[in-house]
């Protein structure tokens, strides 16, 4: 379970100054991080970081839109090099009960990606219900993760052609299906278990009706990024002050990195 390897290449003044990072977390506690798990306290430093150097922490939808070089407001933040969205993947209880309370605080929108497979029934993984009050809150919005989170690598080694497509679709449809009928939002946003994307899952995803996709690792997307490989940076503690500067102008150099 491996991420390609990605190396941003070194943007010049003008492009280091222009697009938006796209945060990754996972999970998060009180008192203990990890590399999947952002201490609370770490987490609202850096938001306070952010917020002190002139960060604006936008809506991802917005990003994406700004991406695009469309939008009303956002299209000037994006040009700026100043804008952020937070993602987190999976569906840790933790989101609702670590996160969630200092999203409403602070007033910062958050993006859920989300396999459907887990939600009430994985012992970490969050409830319906508790997907559904964050939604109402307009602060968080709910985006696919696949349906049980595979590993495409893995699963189109042990596939035929065919079967390999139809599993593919399955995964991005479903999810996007479940996630639509149990939340009643519109899901048009994916994240790639693993960071795993290709060519043949940019069509599967495009067949299934999702307008971006994620992955996980890289630097600060720019204008023209392909919309179905927008690259993230993951989060961990460790990025505050001088460390966090750094990757949003330029993102790390990620080799065989593990990605959940």
């Amino acid at each position: 379970m491996v991420l390609l390897s990605l190396s941003p290449v070194a943007a010049t003044a003008g492009e280091a100054d222009r697009g938006v990072a796209v945060l990754a977390y996972h999970r998060f506690d009180p008192l203990h991080g990890g590399p999947t798990t952002v201490t609370t306290l770490a987490f609202e430093r850096q938001l306070d970081w952010l917020d002190a150097h002139g960060y604006r922490v936008v809506a991802l939808g917005a990003a994406v839109e700004g991406l695009r070089g469309t939008g009303s407001v956002l299209g000037d933040v994006v040009a700026g090099g100043h804008a952020v969205a937070i993602t987190v993947d999976d569906g840790h209880v933790s989101v609702y009960t670590q996160l969630y309370p200092i999203v409403r605080r602070r007033h910062v929108p958050v993006t859920l990606f989300i396999y459907p497979s887990a939600i009430s029934h994985a012992t970490y993984a969050l409830t319906w219900g508790q997907l559904a009050d964050m939604t109402l809150s307009g602060l968080v919005t709910v985006q696919s993760h696949t349906y049980w989170h595979p590993n495409f690598h893995a699963e189109r080694a042990h596939r035929t052609a065919a079967d390999y497509r139809a599993f593919v679709d399955d995964q991005l449809v479903r999810s996007k299906r479940v996630l639509e009928r149990r939340l009643g939002v519109p899901v048009e946003m994916l994240a790639w278990p693993f960071g795993i994307v290709d060519a043949d899952l940019r069509a599967a995803a495009v067949r299934a009706g999702y307008r971006a996709a994620f992955g996980y690792g890289g630097g600060p997307a720019r204008p023209g990024v392909d919309p179905f490989a927008i690259p993230r940076l993951p989060m961990s503690d460790a990025d505050q002050g001088a460390v966090l500067a750094a990757r949003l102008r330029l993102g790390p150099v990620v080799r065989g990195r593990s990605a959940p």
